[in-house]
């Protein structure tokens, strides 16, 4: 089931366009990643779901009908440009947020406080904003965005100024709303991150959808049919065993042992090229080399 699909939505502002009958499909408890470019329109997608502004043409349907305003009670936002009233304490920030969205007083402080303990922040409850570092106030909007638990979550670019250890721990919760049933949009332009996240990605490029689907399945469509294989040399070179429709395209020697990559011309399954080499050669690793994001993202938005 679809939690949200995006059709035909077009944006201009100012003869610019934004947005150019994109389409995007979020399925319902999985995380998708909307990726693309600085200036791509990302952004404008994202306020238009959230009804910050609204499209010149096209629907945003949640749960199968048109989005309407008091969805904003179902949807958690994390924008990338971080605001915090600075001379409010921390706690009675916080507790102002989550009653923007629909929680009482009494069952915003008591989540707050274990969200608070949990994230290692329980001591700043009554210090002031302006006395956070970046990385606390990024935790406390975080803690607001989740804790009306939305159907639908969007983060942009949430890892922004953690350090690796913060940013593990954020993971860690948000695989752990996915597991709960919770569906999370993630922007980003760490491809490292949607590789480890993300089940399916839109990428955004000169305002239009340029590539959409499974992040395993794309990675593997965009992959060259290469393959890396480690062994034990028989002192022949693999050249002279391996049919025409083989290309070795790198060798090299290490403590003994041969890696080789190996373009299947004829884009031969793993098991083909294995059977080829057994007869020969003791195979220590083997494994097909797929590209990674970062490398199809560079590809797409150049081309």
């Amino acid at each position: 089931m679809d939690l949200l699909v995006a059709r035909d939505v077009t944006k201009r502002y100012a003869g610019h366009l934004a947005l150019d009958r994109v389409d995007i499909t979020v399925p319902q408890g999985t995380i998708f990643g909307l990726l693309g470019p600085n200036g791509a329109g990302k952004t404008t997608l994202i306020r238009i779901i959230n009804q910050i502004t609204a499209p010149d043409s096209g629907q945003i349907l949640l749960n199968g009908r048109q989005l309407v305003a008091g969805d904003v009670y179902h949807i958690g936002y994390l924008p990338e440009e971080r605001g915090l009233y600075k001379k409010m304490k921390v706690g009675e920030q916080a507790i102002y947020l989550s009653r923007l969205k629909g929680l009482s007083r009494y069952d915003a402080v008591q989540q707050l406080k274990k969200w608070f303990i949990k994230f290692g922040i329980e001591g700043w409850w009554d210090k002031k904003v302006e006395e956070l570092s970046k990385g606390m106030a990024q935790k406390v909007q975080f803690i607001v965005t989740i804790l009306h638990q939305p159907q639908l979550l969007i983060f942009d670019e949430p890892f922004s100024g953690f350090d690796p250890i913060n940013v593990s721990l954020l993971k860690e919760e948000i695989l752990k709303l996915k597991a709960n049933g919770s569906t999370i949009i993630f922007s980003t332009h760490n491809m490292a991150s949607v590789e480890e996240l993300c089940d399916e990605i839109a990428l955004i490029n000169q305002s239009r959808v340029v590539l959409a689907g499974r992040v395993d399945e794309i990675r593997r469509n965009y992959g060259d049919n290469v393959f890396e294989a480690t062994f034990y040399p028989d002192g022949q070179d693999a050249a002279h065993w391996l049919p025409s429709e083989y290309r070795i395209i790198a060798s090299k020697q290490e403590n003994g042992r041969q890696k080789i990559n190996i373009q299947s011309l004829a884009g031969q399954p793993a098991n083909h090229l294995l059977q080829l080499l057994l007869p020969h050669v003791q195979i220590m690793e083997f494994r097909e080399l797929i590209p990674t994001m970062n490398d199809i993202f560079i590809k797409v938005v150049k081309n």
